[in-house]
């Protein structure tokens, strides 16, 4: 049978549609492919760039390290000064092999009792026998200071505390170490203090300006009250076998705060028992 004109149309207009559509579907996959191949290649330039970072980074601080050291004066540290000739690590600092010598290890800045304003006692106070074998490490549980001029204010608003609320002769410790690295005199190396309940007659306290629960002291702080501890030694004020303990370990307080005593625990002389 001979197909007509018309259905000979028909399959050539059937032929002719799809080849457009796999013509088309062709273009598609080809754009398909495209777009995943430019996504693969973006994801590699990513990838190239964040490691050619990393990479320079690396590089450029192994090469700062190297070639510019820290100024060690500027390195947060906690200098063991109880014996002369050690060794303090600072990081890429050292002072090993360095005689430390009384004048490194005493040079703290003290301020006497006339100078920051401090009251005379309300009666005579009892003289200590020295040397003493303790050191009494506390807080005072009050707002920093930065400064001479606050700094004196706390020690005078704390004297008045104790002696108004208190009852007390006097400030209760023997010294109190300000924010601003200097240390205030309190009842001083001489005279009984009232910080420690069974040592106030046996021991030096000193406190730190602040509270230091979670907040550790500036280095400033801690140099101070560690060269005061060795200039009591030096002077025949402390034992040279002195122990040192936090407030807390002999007496019903969280004194000298949480960050506080386990930076002490790690200084010379401390004693995990009393």
């Amino acid at each position: 049978m001979v197909c007509p004109t018309s259905c000979k149309a028909n399959d050539s207009v059937t032929d002719k549609s799809d080849a457009e559509q796999a013509s088309k579907n062709q273009q598609n996959i080809n754009t398909e492919t495209q777009w995943r191949w430019i996504w693969i290649h973006l994801m590699i330039c990513i990838v190239c760039i964040i490691c050619t970072t990393l990479l320079t980074y690396v590089i450029v601080s192994w090469a700062f390290s190297e070639y510019f050291p820290r100024n060690c004066e500027a390195v947060e540290h906690l200098p063991d000064l109880s014996e002369r000739g050690v060794s303090i690590s600072q990081g890429n600092c050292s002072t090993e092999g360095k005689q430390t010598t009384l004048a490194d290890t005493t040079d703290v800045s003290i301020v006497g009792k006339d100078e920051w304003g401090g009251k005379p006692p309300s009666e005579p106070l009892k003289e200590l026998e020295l040397p003493v074998p303790y050191v009494i490490i506390s807080h005072t549980a009050t707002d920093f200071c930065t400064t001479k001029s606050e700094c004196s204010s706390h020690v005078r608003r704390t004297q008045s505390f104790h002696m108004e609320d208190y009852n007390w002769s006097d400030i209760g410790y023997n010294f109190i170490a300000g924010g601003d690295g200097r240390i205030y005199v309190g009842r001083g190396w001489g005279y009984v203090g009232a910080h420690s309940f069974g040592y106030n007659n046996r021991g030096i306290g000193i406190s730190f300006i602040g509270t230091f629960n979670s907040v550790v002291p500036p280095r400033a702080q801690l140099d101070a009250v560690q060269k005061l501890i060795q200039l009591g030694v030096e002077t025949g004020k402390l034992s040279s076998n002195y122990t040192l303990l936090g407030q807390r370990q002999i007496t019903e307080t969280l004194s000298p705060g949480d960050a506080l005593y386990e930076i002490i625990k790690k200084w010379p002389h401390w004693s995990l028992n009393p």
